[in-house]
């Protein structure tokens, strides 16, 4: 079984940066889809970032397109969110997923959900202030 745990958040300013984690344990997968989701109260679960680990398939939403990249690093079995120029807007519980279903094409087209990932971190908080 594998277990992610999401890291890296925190309370910044507008126009800050961080950088979130989301190391892979237990049984890992060479190549897998994994995804950085986000939520805040009484909004649904958006895709903020995917990655196919192990390929160099990526996608990154409309809303942090130019400020949000992901990034990874296979011998840690991690995948990475670099967060800049950070926006009140950001601020969301962060959460790390992977589902090994989804293959390269399906996993860097936009069209994944929230639905279509098993693998689940804690989440990791991010607030950013004005």
């Amino acid at each position: 079984e594998m277990y992610l745990a999401d890291s890296g958040g925190g309370s910044v300013q507008a126009g800050w940066s961080l950088k979130l984690s989301c190391k892979a344990s237990g049984y890992t997968y060479r190549r897998i889809c994994m995804a950085w989701f986000r939520q805040s109260p009484g909004k649904v679960r958006e895709d903020v970032a995917i990655i196919y680990f192990g390929g160099d398939r990526t996608y990154i939403a409309d809303s942090v397109m130019g400020r949000f990249t992901i990034s990874q690093d296979n011998p840690k079995n991690t995948v990475y969110l670099q967060m800049d120029s950070l926006k009140p807007e950001d601020t969301a519980m962060y959460y790390c997923a992977a589902d090994s279903v989804i293959g390269p094409s399906w996993c860097s087209s936009g069209s994944t959900t929230s639905r279509d990932f098993r693998i689940w971190g804690q989440g990791t908080e991010v607030t950013v202030s004005s």
